[in-house]
This record gives C-alpha cells, structure tokens and sequence, in this order.
C-alpha cells in the first residue's frame, strides 16, 4: 500500500504549476482516497481466501468393523441411526485401521478438531484402541472410544476422554495407562443369555446406550477431552434403553458406570 501511496504522490505534482494551493491539496487527496477504495477489494479478498482454508471442526464417529465384515453388522446399524441425528458416521473393516489413524491426523492438524469418536465390535473394538493409543502418540484428543466386546483387556491412553466398554467377558475390560485423566466405564453383560459375541453389537438396549452416549461427545455435553474428571467404574448391567432425545437436547451426562 506504501508503494500505492508513493505513486499517487507523485502523480499529485502534476498539479503543481497551473494550479493554486488550496486546489492542488484538494486534487491530491481526492487521488490518495481513489487510490484505497480501490486498494480495499484486494484486501477483503485476501481475507475471505484466508478464511477457506481454514477447516472447520465438526464431530466425526468412525465405526469399526471385526472379522469379515458379516459379524459387526450392528456398527452399520448404529452408524445409520447415529447419522439421522445429523453428525457424521463411517464404517470400515479393521484392517483399516492405520489409514483411517492417518486420516484423522491429518484432519486434525488442518484444523479440524472434531471432536472425535471412536467405536467397534469384536476385532474391531480392539482395534478401535489401539487407534486411540497411535492418536495419543500423534497429539490428537479422542472424545470417546465405545468398544462392544473386544478380545482383550486394552489401557486407555491419556488423550482419551471417556471409554464406554460394553462387554460380556471380565477378561476384556479396559484399564485406565498411564496419564489416563479420563472416565472408563466397563459394562458387563455376561448375565443376560439372549446377548453373545456375535449379537451384542446388534442389541437394541446397548444401542441406546451407545447412541446416547456418542451424541452427547459429539455435540460436547460430556466427554470433553482435557476437562472430563478422572474415574473408573466399578463393572454394571447396561440398563433398558429410554427413547433417545434429538441431537439438540440434553442427554444424560455420563457417570460412574451407567446408571441411565
């Protein structure tokens, strides 16, 4: 702008000669205040590029699949119902696991801060994890991480804010690591026969359960990463679903085990 002003400096004392003082000064300004109203454009446009490239956050729920992609099919379920409420849900295969960890890195250092959740069934809530523990080695937060009866007993890293397990074996359930400030909840459900290996991702009780408690991250009215205070809960039966409020409304804030 400097460089604009100089030129029209100079242009001002082609007045210099014909013209009486007072008109020369008037002519000069008038030139100067020509010269930013033109000048303004260029800046605002500049500030609008700016603005583009900035990423937005915004939640995003990644659902992870086990074995074959036949036995997690309750992770398509809940990803359709979690997506009428508006937030974003994906589904992928295990075996995907690092790309889907290099993605949400990515995301995250472009600006978008999510928050971000994670779920999975069987091979998949292991997975889910072990992603939650390469994000804690990228600097990346995790809201929530709901994994339905993994194969084995994983800790929570100390970027996670909240772990829901949802659970029929007590040698799967998760274990605060080291530097874990967050809330872990292990659900067992061993005592009810009607849920197995294979149908626990698919009940409609733990559905409610983790439909509620994934909205509630995604929209920031729990599972806070940095703010939610450290607890583990002592194992609890998940309780009968209620109706699922709308996104919009409160939900029950997450607890010491579930107590609904």
């Amino acid at each position: 702008m400097s460089g604009a002003c100089r030129s029209l400096a100079k242009k001002s004392r082609c007045f210099a000669l014909p013209l009486r003082p007072g008109l020369r000064c008037f002519l000069a300004g008038a030139l100067v205040l020509v010269g930013l109203t033109l000048l303004a454009p260029t800046a605002q446009s500049a500030v609008k590029f700016a603005d583009r490239g900035a990423a937005v956050s915004r939640p995003h729920v990644y659902l992870i699949r086990g074995l074959l992609n036949i036995f997690s099919l309750g992770m398509d379920q809940l990803a359709a119902q979690i997506a009428r409420h508006g937030v974003e849900a994906s589904v992928y295969n295990h075996t995907l696991s690092e790309v889907i960890v290099g993605e949400i890195v990515q995301k995250y250092r472009a600006g978008d801060h999510g928050p971000y959740i994670l779920v999975g069934h069987s091979l998949g809530a292991d997975a889910v994890m072990t992603m939650a523990q390469e994000l804690n080695a990228q600097g990346v937060p995790v809201a929530l991480v709901v994994p339905f009866d993994g194969t084995g007993s994983y800790l929570a890293p100390r970027n996670v804010a909240c772990v829901l397990n949802l659970t029929q074996r007590s040698y799967a359930y998760m274990r605060p690591g080291a530097g874990f400030h967050g809330m872990l909840s292990n659900v067992d459900v061993s005592s009810d026969t009607s849920i197995d290996h294979f149908t626990i991702d698919k009940s409609p009780r733990l559905q409610a359960v983790a439909l509620s408690h994934v909205l509630q991250a995604a929209h920031s009215e729990s599972c806070r990463p940095g703010v939610t205070g450290p607890v583990e809960a002592t194992p609890k039966e998940a309780p009968a679903p209620t109706a699922v409020a709308p996104a919009n409304s409160a939900l029950p804030v997450l607890r010491s085990g579930y107590e609904g």
